[in-house]
């Protein structure tokens, strides 16, 4: 498995990520109000995730460094990596 180049997120990507997650962290349900969000790839690109939207999400900074490079357990099941 080779690991996908990072790229620079857009501005407007990341504003759809944040909104179609109601800016929430997906991982422990904190709000904007509460912490700094940022912008997760699931699938880390360490592991062959790719930059599409649909393989990103909302996190705390939190969840966000105890994450890492590991897959997101929620979908993990979904994945055979």
């Amino acid at each position: 498995m080779s690991k996908t180049p990072r790229i620079r997120i857009p501005p407007e990507v990341k504003k759809y990520v944040f909104q179609r997650d109601k800016y929430q962290c997906q991982s422990c349900g904190k709000t904007t109000g509460e912490t700094n969000l940022s912008i997760d790839h699931i699938i880390p690109l360490a592991r062959g995730g790719q930059n599409d939207i649909s393989n990103l999400q909302t996190l705390c900074f939190t969840c966000n460094q105890q994450k890492t490079d590991n897959i997101d357990p929620r979908f993990q099941r979904y994945f055979q990596l």
